[in-house]
Formats: structure tokens, sequence, C-alpha cells
């Protein structure tokens, strides 16, 4: 039987994994044995070494969700928009590098909007999103995607990162953060904020204010963007 935590108590076990981690993987796949979680979403796979990792390392989990849309998108301007041949060489490395947990990976190919029904409400204990990290992307995952979420489940993610400027000027800024955290507050839920630009929105299990900023690197001001633009 999974354990049940209240969210004071886990986002003190997030608290204490995230002094002892050496990498986004090895994080995520503590907290998913701590959670004894089964049913676990990757939203933005690219070439598999997250899943690979985390299938590796957490026999536990049943249902691996591997969401991508392995081809080129005309509105996303970032870097790894690639051609439509690259990404067939990376969706055909992904499904290589998790060959040997093909009874517990369910590929769902598409964009969020696409496939994410394909997944039942409150079903998921961890969702863990890397894909699209513009302001219009990052919006419609964490939308679309926290109803999935069991009560006492985690929505976490990548690229938390202090700036928003994290590629040249010609590429849309990544805005996980702060929108991460106004999402959170709108749902009164938890945020942690964990090394390696990491981040996890605690789904309370009761009602409540439970909303809440816990940044347990230390390096993140003010959820403000004004001072950042100016810096351009």
């Amino acid at each position: 039987m999974k354990p049940t935590f209240s969210s004071n108590q886990l986002i003190g076990r997030l608290e204490a994994l995230a002094v002892h981690c050496g990498s986004r993987q090895d994080l995520w796949s503590r907290i998913a044995r701590e959670m004894q979680a089964t049913d676990f979403l990757e939203l933005g796979v690219l070439r598999g070494a997250f899943a690979e990792h985390v299938l590796r390392q957490c026999p536990g989990i049943a249902r691996y969700y591997m969401l991508d849309p392995w081809r080129h998108l005309d509105d996303w301007n970032k870097p790894a928009n690639v051609a439509q041949a690259a990404f067939d060489d990376i969706k055909a490395e992904a499904m290589a590098r998790t060959q040997f947990a093909d009874e517990r990976r369910i590929v769902l190919r598409g964009k969020t909007v696409e496939v994410i029904d394909e997944i039942g409400d409150r079903t998921l204990d961890i969702a863990y999103v890397d894909g699209d990290h513009t302001l219009r992307g990052i919006a419609i995952d964490l939308i679309r995607t926290y109803p999935k979420i069991r009560p006492g489940g985690i929505l976490g993610g990548d690229d938390y990162t202090t700036s928003i400027w994290q590629h040249r000027d010609d590429f849309e800024p990544t805005l996980v953060c702060p929108f991460a955290a106004y999402f959170a507050e709108s749902q009164d839920a938890p945020l942690v904020i964990l090394p390696h630009n990491q981040f996890a929105i605690v789904k309370p299990s009761t009602a409540g204010r439970h909303f809440r900023v816990l940044d347990t690197t230390g390096s993140y001001g003010v959820r403000a963007l004004l001072p950042q633009i100016r810096q351009r």
C-alpha cells in the first residue's frame, strides 16, 4: 500500500531528498521511490535518457507515460525544434533506450492538447513536465496536466531557471519560472523549488489554503519579470 503524506510531510520529504541528489534524474527517482509511485508521466521525453534512468531505478512504476510530439512544430520557437528527420531519429533513440521496459511504458505521441486525455483524471502519482518552456507551452502543460494528478501527488518539472533568458535573444524566453509559482498559487498548492532547476507542486489532499513557496536552493528572489526585462 502506498504511503500517504500530508502536504507538509511530503514537503519535508522533498527537502530531505534535495540534499542528497546528484542529478535531476537521481532526484526524481528518489521521489518516485519515496512515494511508491506506480503511475508516472513524463511530458517532453526527447531522447529518453530521463525515462531510461527512472524506469531502471523505480521498478515499482507500473505505468510510465511517455508524452512527446517528436515532430517539428512551426509555432515553437526554441532550439530543440529541429527538422523532422532529426526528430524521427530522436524518437527511435528514446524507444531503444526504454525497450527493456516495454511492458511498463505507454507512448503518447502528440502535443499535450492532443493526447493528455488518454490519461485518466486523478490517476497519476507524479507528472514531470519538460516540454515547451515558452509561456504558452508551460501554461498549457500545467493547466491540462494538473487534473491528472491524484490528491497528494506531485506536478513537477525541469528548467525552473532563475533567469528567463535561457537562450539567445531570437528565441522565446523560458517562463517556467515564474509561471509555475503563479499556477501553484491559483490552485492553493505549495511549490517546492529543488536543485538542478527543478520544481514540485504538491497537490493538496485536503481543502484549505496551502500555497507557499519553499526554495531549497536559496537562489530565487522575487517572482517579477520587470527587472529581468529591464536587463535586456
